[in-house]
């Protein structure tokens, strides 16, 4: 569960028995995952949003790692 904890302006992953604080854009990326976008889409939106941003050499190995760490699935 994606969670936006206001009192320090910070993207939270609630899993279970854990949280996790998400650092610089990846909950902008986790938000995107939807069930109904291919990593290619979810790339090409952030580098739309973020021009200049490495999106296509960090988001594909981001995601492998979250889905490994059974954050997403």
């Amino acid at each position: 569960m994606l969670r936006h904890d206001r009192l320090r302006d910070q993207d939270l992953l609630v899993v279970p028995e854990r949280v996790v604080v998400l650092n610089g854009r990846a909950g902008a990326v986790l938000r995107l995952c939807d069930g109904t976008r291919s990593v290619a889409e979810i790339v090409a939106d952030l580098s739309a949003r973020f021009p200049g941003a490495p999106v296509a050499a960090d988001v594909p190995g981001f995601l492998d790692r979250v889905h490994s760490e059974g954050w997403l699935r």
